[in-house]
């Protein structure tokens, strides 16, 4: 538990990427909810733009908490065809580091390999991470997150049915 009065290291931060990274593959996702702020944005940006907007580019995944919730509803129920049966994830963090800090807010970043598993494939997902996080309550919470793909395209992937 970290409490709002303390200096929270990147030692600190590396464990709750790890555990978000355990409850997504896990297929945990109700209780990875419970590591967002109630105004969390969660992107992924299209391969060919990087750096856009979400506000007038067009983005992979652009979703707030309600979109969230509801794309985690989807995953775990029956409706989510391109996740039934449910892929299998392992998730590599690395290269974790502080980039500002103002208050309770952190800016970080971290790269990732994420391996994806499923009927017989196995596609790999590599980027780079751009989190917000907030300290709320004594624990750290997700307010942004941002997946940049390093890949040129999804294909062979063809699409992001899991969460990044």
């Amino acid at each position: 538990m970290v409490t709002s009065t303390s200096v929270i290291t990147r030692a600190q931060i590396e464990d709750f990427l790890y555990e978000e990274a355990a409850l997504l593959d896990e297929w945990r996702l109700r209780e990875w909810l419970e590591l967002l702020t109630d105004d969390v944005v969660y992107e992924v940006p299209s391969t060919d733009v990087p750096d856009g907007d979400s506000r007038n580019t067009l983005f992979i995944v652009a979703d707030n908490a309600e979109r969230l919730r509801i794309r985690v509803e989807q995953l775990l129920g029956k409706s989510a065809w391109a996740e039934n049966p449910k892929s299998r994830t392992r998730r590599m963090i690395s290269n974790v580091r502080i980039r500002e800090t103002d208050g309770d807010t952190l800016k970080i970043t971290a790269n990732f390999v994420i391996y994806r598993m499923r009927s017989g494939h196995i596609d790999t997902y590599i980027g780079r991470y751009e989190h917000t996080l907030v300290q709320h309550n004594g624990t750290l919470k997700i307010r942004y997150r941002r997946a940049i793909l390093d890949l040129e395209a999804l294909q062979p992937h063809g699409k992001v049915s899991i969460i990044l």
